[in-house]
């Protein structure tokens, strides 16, 4: 049976922290005085998933508009594809045109190859001063990868989005959920300021990690448009839940400031159907005096400046 420390920490080699900042979480000192920093993420996968082409043995159906695949396993599914391409030929320009014209600056989960498929995705968001986070090489369970293959999924991915952004990622993000190695390879490889695998605070916060300090900028799967597959069916749907988070938030911030992560993924919301509920949100959000509207890259920097390990 496992053993129990003060602070609940588990003696199985696999701490976890239950206690966190607890009721004192530090000011974070937003710039410019503000109540709520918010970041808009476009998880930038299609192209990177999984395909018969690229020697997977499978097409991937997951976070589509269908339930479940209809196309047996081991043959294309062109349907699902089609869904995929929507994303990167449609979708992606959509949202790009809505923070383009609100003069926001987003931040790109990217998956490496994904975006060297894409080469005019990936030149908008450097003209646009986009940041990437990487979300991978390919877009693929890394709890599935041996710790050889996993090191190297990320030495590749690395490389890729240098050469096609002209800058190396500094964050990372994995598809769902890292492995048990994936903190440790990322400390390992030695560029990265931050990972974001994590959803259990509102705030940035400092880990260790092989003896060395490691900053997380947590993310969040429920300011997300993910729950237009779970129950959520309307743009409208879509901003109230945004709308109750941030009203929250903005509140508390008058005492105790936060960050609000808000995940968005092209071949979803940017569907016109959809889209509306996003734009109604942002035009809300920057009407708020107090607001930091800004890139995860800027928060994780932020916070290393004024609350340094």
């Amino acid at each position: 049976m496992n053993t129990m420390q003060l602070g609940g920490q588990m003696m199985d080699g696999h701490p976890r922290d239950f206690v966190g900042y607890a009721d004192k979480p530090p000011h974070p000192d937003w710039p410019g005085g503000a109540r709520v920093a918010i970041n808009f993420v476009v998880n930038y996968e299609e192209g990177s998933e999984y395909s018969i082409g690229d020697g997977d043995g499978r097409s991937e159906t997951a976070l589509t508009e269908v339930s479940a695949a209809r196309v047996p396993a081991g043959e294309r599914d062109l349907a699902s594809e089609s869904m995929y391409e929507y994303g990167t030929r449609v979708g992606f320009w959509r949202i790009a045109r809505l923070f383009a014209d609100r003069g926001i600056a987003a931040t790109a989960f990217g998956c490496a190859v994904a975006l060297e498929r894409n080469p005019p995705a990936a030149e908008f968001m450097a003209r646009h001063g986009w940041d990437v986070c990487c979300h991978g090489w390919r877009w693929v369970e890394h709890y599935k990868l041996s710790e050889d293959e996993e090191r190297e999924h990320i030495r590749l991915a690395v490389e890729s989005i240098q050469r096609t952004m002209g800058e190396r990622p500094v964050g990372w993000y994995c598809r769902y959920a890292p492995s048990t190695a994936t903190r440790r390879l990322l400390v390992e490889e030695g560029g990265f300021l931050y990972d974001s695998d994590s959803y259990n605070d509102e705030l940035p916060y400092w880990t260790m990690v092989a003896g060395r300090r490691h900053l997380i900028v947590p993310y969040s799967l429920v300011t997300n448009d993910v729950k237009l597959t779970s129950g959520l069916f309307t743009g409208d749907d879509f901003y109230v839940l945004l709308k109750n988070a941030f009203d929250v938030l903005y509140e508390e911030g008058a005492v105790a400031p936060k960050m609000m992560s808000v995940g968005l993924h092209p071949r979803l919301i940017g569907h016109p159907a959809r889209l509306s509920g996003l734009q109604k949100f942002v035009d809300y959000v920057v009407s708020k005096p107090d607001v930091w509207a800004c890139r995860r890259a800027d928060i994780a920097r932020h916070w290393i400046a004024r609350h340094p390990a």
